[in-house]
């Protein structure tokens, strides 16, 4: 079961899947909290996929956040995914995850953008089947 608190996640042993949701008014400390708590869970695997869910997120962070975000993710050197699919509904914050894209790059094999969960998850599943073939 997924909280509702800013950022949660659950992670998927089955699918080596992270899913992780931000709901309502999320600022950079949840988010980097949410490294730090990743970063130290004894049951995450070395290399997860990720579905980073942000279409309950009322708040659009600025570029310096984003390009923040990212720098405090690489400061986690366990850190490091296989396809990350975000879904970010509104125009603004699908820009800014696009940013996002660029500026984490070094973190993930893959990125994409996504306006709806169904496209993500249709996304990731291509690369699950990948991943299992390759």
């Amino acid at each position: 079961m997924i909280l509702a608190v800013p950022v949660n996640y659950k992670i998927d042993l089955h699918r080596n899947l992270i899913r992780t949701v931000c709901s309502g008014d999320v600022n950079p400390k949840e988010v980097n909290d949410h490294f730090r708590d990743l970063a130290s869970n004894p049951d995450r695997p070395a290399r997860l996929n990720v579905l980073l869910d942000l279409t309950q997120m009322t708040s659009i962070p600025q570029t310096d956040q984003v390009r923040d975000a990212s720098y405090e993710l690489r400061s986690h050197p366990g850190l490091r995914f296989n396809a990350c699919a975000i879904v970010a509904g509104g125009d603004h914050l699908f820009g800014m995850m696009r940013m996002f894209q660029v500026f984490a790059e070094d973190s993930f094999e893959i990125t994409q953008a996504f306006h709806t969960v169904a496209e993500a998850e249709a996304w990731l599943s291509l690369k699950e089947s990948s991943q299992r073939s390759g």
